[in-house]
């Protein structure tokens, strides 16, 4: 695999994470909450002093969306700039099953994204204290219900029912701090611009995570206020010269998450359980999706994009996996890990509180193996499956609100129920075939985990055979918005007398998924991250400011260069231009220019730079994120990373991981040229 290339060298890379357990820097590494930037690291490698005003300037203008992509906010009026791939659901939506490029030529025309939210962050409030006082001699699930009681506690005493604002309570460094992030959230989302299909993924799985790309991957939305264009008045500025080899960049964005603060013994559950299990089953819903769009041409586009997520997917799983496996790379975690327990052992005080904890955790890994298959099936449900999860809050949030708040699953406590009925009441349609088709897997895939003469299988499945219960479930009413709004305002009354298939169904094991839960957090969950609690305490006092939290889908500063990499013995240059995309459509797919792009040929410049590779630190959720240089102008998208990326969630290496983005000087060429979008054009140039 090519991703092992990026760790094969055992002295090099067991080096840098010694450095790491000492505190010192590793060039360009690293995903910083705003509340902690390392301003000295940053003008050490790239020679930006990085001041409050660009720092604010930054978060104020970065944008999380709800569907797990970033974005940027580049004018005045609201505008935002994602990638084209991040509101492809949408854009099936309101394109009606026509063209797929979605194209307005003036206000009136942007139309809503049902279901999709954006939020930006206003503040960032330590909590740290109240939280651990809550935990104060507490273990097993015990532990983790007082933890995330007193984390929505945290919640609502920030946001109130204020429903312009959401307040999210965040672990870092595995329990080592506790924060509240407050955003600004905008709930009228409307769509403006974005490209084909054909041209926002050329290259297909082919080219994802590779480079030389070729993709056009942005999209823009306009957040809206009482149906009106928000006034948004700082924002990034839009550069419309390409970057230069070499040059500063820093990636503003919410990359979802990382797992680089396991311990060696949860890295081993990694690659020997969680992992493999996950990565057999999207092989074969990959398998399922295939299928399903050949058998039903009329569905393809739709099957596509499912397909595409999956297949994105299975080379997510590939990549970590292989990783995984590297005795470089776990060699070198190994020395990180012990070089931290050394100096732990040689701190009383530490070792006092944190010198059992990697035993522990270790100890944990046992009883994960054996209920691990459990949790993941019952409890996290059917992957891909839309109408189960909204079954499922809406079974749950019935029977939680019928309980004092203190004595409820802490996700439905009074502080996220305004969440949940977001989420209900404003979901995008669900495509019933495709929803079928994940309900089917998951229930054959949960038979194989635990056996057909498991109780719960045989509970589950009620006699039936996993394809005939998964025709009847696909027979719900929960794709109508009414109908789950009938529900929601009905509560624990509506819901145990509906006779909707997939509610009934959800309502009848809603029992046995809250017992794995309950058997993984007694058993795993807690006693982990009680351990995890402790090790951060002992990481954060011998390492303070030198070190980084794991990403959890918040805001987080990256900074690097933009820089090429040696693939096998060969330069790969860190810039694509116009005449390599013309040169690659060879018009089969997935290398198929649209019409549009054909036409436009002669009239754009053929060297102008069009995606570009950096040293930044990014993984998945980072999709759309701004790429700014030293003047905080924004030019670039973040769409990808390259192969040797893909192990990013669990280790960083500067000579090969890069973050792949969309040059903002091919996006001005192409709205002027390609698409006759001259307004937007002149919007982000702010004339």
């Amino acid at each position: 695999m090519v991703v092992q290339r990026s760790f094969s060298s055992l002295a090099a890379f067991g080096a840098a994470l010694l450095l790491a357990a000492r505190g010192e820097a590793r060039a360009d590494e690293g995903m910083w909450t705003f509340d902690a930037p390392p301003i000295d690291r940053i003008a050490a490698a790239t020679g930006a002093r990085l001041d409050a005003a660009w720092l604010d300037a930054a978060r104020a203008s970065a944008v999380r969306l709800t569907n797990g992509c970033s974005g940027g906010i580049v004018s005045g009026q609201g505008l935002v700039m994602t990638n084209a791939h991040c509101v492809a659901d949408c854009v099936q939506t309101l394109s009606g099953g026509g063209e797929d490029a979605y194209l307005t030529d003036a206000r009136d025309r942007e139309e809503r994204c049902a279901g999709l939210q954006a939020e930006a962050l206003l503040t960032i409030t330590d909590v740290t204290d109240q939280v651990r006082a809550s935990v104060q001699g507490k273990d097993g699930e015990a532990y983790v219900r007082a933890r995330e009681g007193a984390l929505a506690l945290a919640e609502l005493a920030a946001c109130g029912q204020d429903r312009t604002l959401r307040c999210q309570a965040v672990s870092f460094f595995r329990g080592g701090q506790y924060k509240v992030y407050k955003y600004r959230r905008y709930n009228d989302v409307r769509l403006v611009f974005a490209p084909e299909a054909a041209v926002a993924a050329f290259g297909g799985d082919p080219d994802n995570f590779n480079f030389p790309r070729f993709a056009f991957d942005v999209a823009f939305l306009r957040l809206y206020v009482d149906e009106a264009p928000a006034a948004t008045p700082v924002f990034l500025p839009w550069r419309s010269t390409p970057p230069a080899e070499g040059e500063a960049s820093f990636v503003v964005g919410n990359p979802g998450s990382t797992e680089r603060q396991l311990t060696v013994a949860q890295l081993e559950t990694q690659r020997d359980l969680v992992q493999p299990l996950a990565q057999a089953q999207r092989l074969e819903l990959r398998g399922r999706l295939l299928q399903f769009r050949a058998d039903d041409p009329d569905r393809a586009r739709g099957a596509a994009q499912a397909l595409a997520w999956v297949e994105n997917g299975v080379k997510i799983g590939r990549g970590r996996m292989a990783l995984l496996n590297d005795r470089a790379f776990m060699a070198g975690k190994r020395a990180e890990e012990d070089a931290l327990k050394a100096r732990v052992a040689a701190d009383p005080a530490l070792a006092a509180t944190a010198g059992v904890a990697w035993d522990r955790i270790a100890d944990a890994q046992d009883a994960a193996r054996d209920l691990y298959p459990a949790y993941r099936q019952l409890e996290n449900g059917p992957g891909g499956s839309d109408l189960f999860y909204d079954a499922r809050l809406l079974v749950r949030a019935a029977l939680e609100r019928d309980k004092p708040d203190a004595e409820r699953l802490p996700e439905y406590g009074d502080a996220r129920l305004p969440r949940i009925e977001r989420r209900l009441l404003d979901a995008p349609p669900r495509d019933l075939a495709l929803e079928r088709i994940y309900l089917e897997h998951w229930l054959l895939k949960t038979r194989e985990a635990l056996g057909v003469d498991d109780p719960r299988v045989k509970a589950l499945l009620g006699g039936d055979s996993p394809e005939n219960l998964a025709r009847a479930l696909a027979e719900t009413r929960l794709v109508d918005p009414a109908f789950r709004a009938e529900l929601w305002a009905g509560g624990r009354a509506a819901v145990e007398a509906s006779d909707d298939p997939l509610v009934a169904f959800v309502l009848r094991i809603d029992g046995m998924a809250r017992a794995a839960r309950a058997a993984y957090e007694a058993k795993v969950s807690g006693p982990v991250d009680a351990a995890a609690e402790a090790i951060a305490g002992a990481r954060l006092a011998l390492l303070g400011d030198q070190i980084y939290p794991d990403a959890t889908f918040t805001l987080r500063l990256s900074y690097g260069r933009v820089a090429g990499w040696r693939e096998r013995g060969r330069a790969v240059e860190p810039f694509t231009t116009f005449a390599g995309f013309y040169a690659r459509a060879s018009g089969a797919p997935p290398f198929v220019a649209p019409p549009r792009w054909l036409e436009a040929r002669k009239a754009l410049a053929p060297d102008t730079p069009f995606d570009f590779v950096t040293t930044n630190d990014i993984v998945g959720g980072n999709s759309g994120s701004p790429v700014l240089d030293r003047r905080g102008r924004v030019m670039g998208a973040i769409f990808d990373g390259n192969s040797h990326a893909i192990g990013g969630a669990y280790g960083y290496d500067a000579t090969a991981n890069r973050a792949v983005a969309l040059t903002t000087a091919a996006i001005g060429e192409a709205l002027s040229k390609v698409y006759g979008r001259a307004g937007l054009a002149d919007e982000l140039m702010g004339r």
